[in-house]
């Protein structure tokens, strides 16, 4: 017991776990450039252990692609970290008021590594395109997706039912709900695919029987191909639905985050609807919503330039969030270093387009963005109260335990001078 408690309290362990950290985030910089930062955030630092292997576009790869290198991953390194720092305290700690700031430092470096466990469990990215004088009510994630039923038979409001791809993807594919009348099949599922037309595609591409929906129309059918993890790529996920009523099949639909009805870059898609029980329903797989309590609208959106100059110094968008007309609506100017907080959400300004009358806003929810700020000014009330504490306890208070120096002998008087 002794061993393991020195073990973990060791200063050694401290000095290899930063080591091990510092070669984590080496590595993971390098494959940064060839699989993007939200996968190779995934990758190295939300795991437990990670296989770093030799890059295919490295010179020498022929002969050195065998190499695979086992790393711990952050997970493992910060827990191994935390319990370094809970161990190394209750051995080295002495309790006493000159020590109190010690406390406060290693409550505030565990208030960190928490914070950002947390960050990475429950941060969420979205994004949010709006043209001038156009209002949403939503936002969309960066990297996830989902398959929604919508049930359009009210004409007041929609109901929507939703199934993260995970549901499916993993092997799942009866998915039901007791809402709806009928129940979803997914027979084809393809991370990132390739849609074209049956006439246009490589020889003996699969006829997918699609009998509904754009497939239908358009004589659709996908390959699946190697997902792209690049920044600035988004993988084109595509599944085929079946709809499937106590009375038999319905028809079969091909879905994909492509086929979106309202997109700046891209062409619009028509719905793929469809009636059972007198209901009109639409089946769709869109990138992941959040809903809002009240809609946001643009009212302007600026690309400000320097005179005389296309060197752009200012990009802002003017919004209002709620009912424009009435007296609870929220007027917001978001740029640069200023964005919008609402519902727990974070807007910035990102980008623009359709001749600067368009903007997009990068929309993070992290239940955990005042944990930095918490753990930094306790970190620093802390240095603070230690070196202050250390400073008047050298300078202006005796040391504990030692004795008074003793008084100098006064010297005596004589005729013939002073005598010692």
């Amino acid at each position: 017991m002794k061993t393991i408690h020195q073990f973990f309290s060791s200063i050694r362990l401290t000095v290899l776990l930063l080591a091990v950290s510092t070669v984590l985030v080496f590595f993971g910089t390098l494959d940064q450039v060839h699989y993007g930062i939200f996968h190779t955030q995934q990758r190295y630092f939300e795991s437990l252990f990670v296989v770093w292997s030799y890059p295919v576009q490295w010179p020498g790869h022929e002969l050195l692609g065998w190499i695979e290198l086992p790393l711990p991953g952050g997970y493992l390194v910060g827990t191994l970290l935390v319990i370094n720092l809970f161990f190394a305290h209750f051995r080295y700690y002495r309790s006493g008021w000159r020590k109190s700031g010690i406390i406060l430092i290693h409550a505030g470096l565990v208030l960190l590594l928490v914070g950002q466990l947390w960050t990475q469990l429950r941060q969420k990215e979205y994004f949010m395109w709006l043209a001038e004088g156009e209002s949403n009510n939503y936002v969309e994630s960066f990297h996830t997706d989902e398959l929604v039923v919508i049930d359009r038979s009210d004409p007041q409001r929609d109901r929507v039912y939703s199934w993260p791809v995970e549901a499916f993807s993993r092997g799942q594919t009866e998915l039901r709900h007791p809402g709806l009348p009928f129940r979803l099949r997914v027979v084809g599922y393809a991370q990132n695919a390739a849609i074209f037309p049956m006439e246009q595609g490589p020889p003996n591409t699969p006829d997918l029987n699609v009998t509904r929906g754009i497939g239908a129309d358009r004589n659709l059918t996908f390959i699946q191909i190697a997902p792209t993890f690049r920044e600035g790529e988004r993988n084109v996920t595509t599944a085929l639905v079946d709809v499937v009523t106590p009375d038999g099949p319905r028809g079969r639909w091909i879905v994909s985050n492509v086929f979106r009805q309202r997109d700046p870059m891209r062409e619009f898609f028509p719905r793929q609807t469809f009636e059972v029980d007198g209901r009109e329903f639409e089946v769709a797989l869109r990138f992941e919503r959040r809903y809002l309590p009240e809609p946001v609208k643009l009212i302007e959106f600026r690309h400000d330039r320097y005179p005389g100059t296309d060197i752009p110094f200012n990009f802002s968008s003017e919004v209002t969030l709620g009912d424009p007309g009435s007296d609870d609506a929220r007027r917001a100017l978001i740029y640069m270093n200023h964005p919008l907080r609402y519902d727990g959400l974070t807007f910035y300004q990102a980008s623009f387009a359709e001749g600067d009358t368009m903007s997009m806003f990068q929309v993070v929810g992290n239940p955990a963005r005042w944990i930095p700020y918490w753990s930094t000014l306790i970190i620093t009330v802390g240095l603070l109260l230690q070196f202050g504490l250390s400073f008047i306890s050298r300078f202006y208070l005796a040391p504990a335990g030692a004795a008074a120096p003793a008084p100098r002998p006064a010297a005596r008087q004589s005729a013939a001078g002073p005598v010692k």
